[in-house]
């Protein structure tokens, strides 16, 4: 299997090409994913985030270059039929999923992308019940309006529909958007969750505390062009990079140079998250009783 899920390679994209409402939003960009990671993707608004994730998903063709997913390829002259075959393997859960919802029962409304895609209703029951029990919804659920559910399972129910597509790329975009903190705190949790069973996967964010705590890799985007691309540690210790995208610090790298300025250094690298703030102040407290 290949190494990479994801390679754009000098992607250039034009909304209107050709009509004097012409707007670029992309150029000549160059990005790969790598499969079974958690890459995170940030940038100002427009920057050209969400571009980017239609043509992965097989929603647009590139102006200029080629979009590779999962072994299937896109350029600007490919079939509606080539980016089918890209979409087969990638599932978008778009901001405000739940607005998506249609069906009278939640089962049916997970069964429908699985039907459509050719399966047997035996087949599509089957894995749209698996789905709902990825996301943690037993079968009570199944006979239930959808639109009887509080927001983050309504929202669980959306994301069940993409999982029984069994898609080998997730795209997410703000998926926390306009949930309550604990709702927020479940559902970052559920996609760690598929990510550790292998799925790979792309968030769109602009909450730099779930950059922190859960991606492996994080790419900026700033006005269509690649600005970064790496781990976050990298990205959250280099102050100018952040100042030139216009990307703010995690709340546990404000209170680490707050303690600097104070003369307080912690051990080791910048913490990240309030876990790893929390876990070198007590070290850094333990050291100083056993001193005393």
């Amino acid at each position: 299997m290949a190494l990479f899920t994801v390679n754009l390679k000098n992607v250039s994209f034009t909304y209107q090409a050709g009509t004097p409402f012409a707007h670029q939003a992309l150029f000549d960009l160059s990005l790969r994913i790598k499969r079974g990671s958690y890459t995170a993707v940030v940038g100002h608004t427009g920057s050209g985030k969400s571009t980017i994730m239609q043509l992965i998903d097989g929603l647009l063709r590139p102006t200029e270059g080629t979009v590779t997913v999962n072994g299937a390829t896109v350029t600007p002259s490919s079939s509606r039929r080539q980016l089918a075959a890209l979409r087969s393997t990638t599932g978008f859960v778009f901001q405000l999923p739940e607005k998506q919802l249609f069906a009278e029962t939640v089962i049916e409304d997970v069964m429908f992308g699985p039907l459509n895609n050719g399966q047997s209703p035996t087949e599509a029951r089957q894995n749209a019940r698996q789905a709902l029990q990825a996301v943690g919804l037993g079968e009570e659920f199944d006979q239930q309006s959808p639109f009887d559910l509080s927001g983050g399972q309504m929202r669980r129910v959306a994301i069940a529909g993409v999982l029984a597509m069994k898609p080998l790329l997730l795209i997410l975009d703000e998926p926390t958007a306009g949930l309550d903190s604990q709702g927020a705190m479940q559902m970052l949790e559920l996609v760690d969750h598929l990510h550790r069973q292998g799925t790979t996967i792309l968030l769109v964010t602009h909450q730099m505390e779930q950059v922190a705590a859960y991606a492996d890799q994080v790419v900026v985007i700033n006005h269509g062009r690649l600005a970064f691309q790496g781990e976050p540690r990298q990205l959250f210790t280099d102050k100018k990079l952040l100042a030139e995208n216009a990307l703010r610090w995690p709340t546990a790298v404000v209170f680490d140079h707050a303690l600097r300025d104070g003369g307080v250094r912690l051990p080791g690298t910048v913490p990240l998250t309030i876990d790893e703030l929390a876990d070198k102040l007590a070290a850094q407290l333990k050291g100083r009783d056993q001193d005393e």
